[in-house]
């Protein structure tokens, strides 16, 4: 018979009571999860529709058709360096419009065509040299200012009512469009918004994660496997783990200043290069790679380190034939995770100068360079509304490589990831 409270409920009508509270209290605490993740989702897939909204159209670009005369008197083939594209492509722009004439009209007109037109005219030319003499159409990029309206970012306040007449002129003629913005891809970093690209961002980025990727990792792993299987455990051993520990929580920035006082300013390498920022981030991503093939070492079971000594295997033998491939995938994912890190990093590339303004696309690990976030930071700062939608592009890209990385570390999880 079950005992009666001082409340007039039994001890079963108590316990059930406080296992209705504790279930009520249950679904709570997993609606308050539920909530908590839908609220961050949204969050995110408001940021990432903001970001792809505005860097969409900058992967298009609008251009202007022009019957171009690639005059010889222009393009003396004796000399190239007395060519005159400049007058190339204004002479081309002035016989579309013959009705233009007078010194401010003509230098509204030239302000349609980007002031990249001379530099696309002579890359024609380069390529194809036997078009001198002969009339081409050529779709030339149009001025950023031009590119703004045609998509609607701005009304045309900065435009003449002549501009305004021009552009629907080109219009109706079927002599202005938008294509793929291919110089978006192909270029350097430039002043003018239309003639900007990623191209030696990118390339200093794939430099710089080269030179981390096979520093770090070798020396990562060794650590690891050290640590792990070999080092005696002492107060030494202790006193690197918290260090190493220590390192993978110290900010960024701090690599940077380390970066410049000893690779720079000691060493003497050269500024603003892939290869002291390969070297700083090595600093920064070593802990993360350490730490995380440690984590892989200790996931393998002590049963094979056993039968592989059993058998007459040696220490060393034991862990480069037994235990080394079984954590080889976790120290994989450990390092491809701790690479996407470093490819998202700016500030230590800030301190060693690779935030100068570079126009060439590095060809070395010594050239100057930058990097895929600085270049993004610099857009960013840029005064051209231009600017705006190919730093949004910019940041599209970065997030495309990052989520590669980081799904390919899945994926290698996944594949080769045995559990016991």
């Amino acid at each position: 018979m079950s005992k009666i409270s001082k409340h007039g409920l039994s001890t079963a009508e108590i316990v059930q009571a406080g296992l209705k509270k504790r279930y009520r209290a249950e679904r709570r605490f997993r609606l308050f999860g539920i909530l908590a993740i839908v609220i961050s989702l949204m969050f995110l897939v408001i940021l990432f529709a903001d970001i792809f909204w505005k860097g969409a159209p900058a992967f298009r670009q609008t251009h202007i058709k022009l019957n171009v005369f690639f005059d010889p008197a222009l393009l003396p083939q004796d000399d190239p360096a007395a060519a005159d594209y400049h007058s190339l492509f204004k002479n081309s722009l002035y016989a579309a419009f013959p009705q233009v004439s007078g010194r401010r009209p003509k230098k509204e007109l030239k302000k349609l065509i980007s002031s990249g037109a001379a530099y696309e005219l002579r890359g024609l030319v380069e390529q194809k040299p036997t078009i001198v003499g002969t009339t081409r159409e050529v779709w030339l990029a149009a001025d950023d200012e031009v590119d703004n309206f045609i998509k609607g970012h701005t009304q045309g306040e900065r435009f003449s009512s002549r501009q305004l007449e021009w552009i629907r002129v080109l219009e109706d003629d079927g002599r202005l469009r938008r294509q793929f913005n291919v110089t978006f891809f192909t270029a350097g970093d430039s002043r003018d918004p239309e003639l900007a690209g990623i191209l030696g961002a990118l390339s200093g980025s794939i430099f710089t994660l080269l030179i981390t990727l096979l520093i770090s990792f070798p020396i990562g792993v060794a650590t690891a496997v050290y640590l792990e299987e070999f080092a005696a455990k002492n107060w030494m051993t202790e006193f690197l783990e918290v260090n190493i520990n220590n390192l993978a929580a110290v900010p960024s920035i701090i690599f940077g200043l380390l970066g410049l006082a000893v690779f720079i300013n000691f060493f003497g390498l050269p500024r603003s290069a892939p290869l002291v920022g390969g070297l700083v981030l090595t600093l920064m991503t070593l802990p993360t790679i350490i730490i995380a093939g440690r984590a892989a070492l200790k996931a393998v079971p002590p049963s094979i380190k056993v039968a592989a000594l059993g058998i007459g295997a040696s220490k060393m033998q034991t862990v480069m034939h037994h235990v080394l491939p079984l954590a080889m995938p976790g120290m994989m994912t450990g390092t491809i995770i701790g690479m996407a890190r470093a490819l998202g990093e700016t500030a230590p590339l800030l301190m060693i100068g690779m935030v100068a303004f570079i126009v060439d696309i590095p060809k070395n690990f010594t050239s100057p360079a930058t990097a895929m976030p600085v270049q993004i930071y610099l857009w960013a700062d840029s005064p051209e509304r231009a600017f705006t939608e190919r730093t949004s592009a910019a940041i599209i890209v970065l997030l495309i490589f990052l989520i590669v990385m980081n799904a390919t570390a899945v994926v290698l999880r996944k594949k080769f990831e045995r559990r016991w």
